[in-house]
């Protein structure tokens, strides 16, 4: 699994530096734009993609049926890539959060309450696209797969612009934990067990 990971991190190097370019682009404008909650919400989203891409590069090199002839699993290489999407998603979560921080600070109006609630929301949003997607990829291939994603990223893209104004809503309250919160995170965790569980069961009934 660690050669897995390591695989996958040198190809992020090569091939997926413009994400990281992206990223700072949107963060950047996530500060001097503050009030668009869009800017804030697409550099997580963005991350959920590498994996997608990794596939890609997997798929056009012939890597999937070399790797069959290594000591690894079909269940061990799809873990890979969701381990690898979790990583950069927390990544990019963790830079958002000290980024927003550092803002509200200079601006005078950090609250840690509204961060904490900044942070929840994105780490509830940001695995959904791939949770949903994964599967798909993985059961079909990348072309016929990234099809499922993109309409997924264009769904919650839409959501976050338009409901603009209940995020802002939310922003503004507590939070308090309770039962309701515990549930919800609850709910993402278990829905993207179940992406990873039939990512798996896909994968190593598919021909490679």
């Amino acid at each position: 699994m660690k050669g897995l990971l390591l695989k996958d991190f040198y190809m992020i190097v090569k091939y997926c530096r413009s994400y990281l370019l992206m990223a700072i682009v949107f963060l950047t404008v996530s500060v001097l734009n503050p009030g668009n909650t869009f800017f804030v919400f697409y550099p997580v989203l963005l991350a959920g993609m590498i994996p997608t891409t990794l596939l890609s590069y997997d798929e056009r090199s012939g890597w999937q049926p070399y790797s069959a002839a290594l000591p690894y699993t079909k269940a061990q290489c799809v873990s890979a890539k969701y381990l690898v999407g979790l990583i950069c998603q927390g990544a990019i979560l963790v830079l958002l959060t000290v980024v927003q921080g550092i803002c509200m600070s200079m601006t005078g109006t950090f609250d840690i309450a509204e961060l904490l609630t900044l942070v929840l929301m994105l780490s509830i949003i940001a695995p959904i696209a791939p949770a949903f997607c994964m599967p798909f990829i993985f059961k079909l291939g990348v072309e016929k797969g990234r099809i499922a994603y993109y309409v997924m990223i264009a769904i919650i893209c839409a959501l976050v612009v338009g409901g603009s104004t209940i995020f802002s809503s939310a922003l503004d309250a507590k939070i308090e934990p309770g039962p309701a919160a515990v549930f919800v995170v609850l709910l993402f965790v278990a829905l993207y067990a179940l992406s990873w569980f039939l990512s798996i069961k896909f994968y190593e009934k598919r021909e490679l």
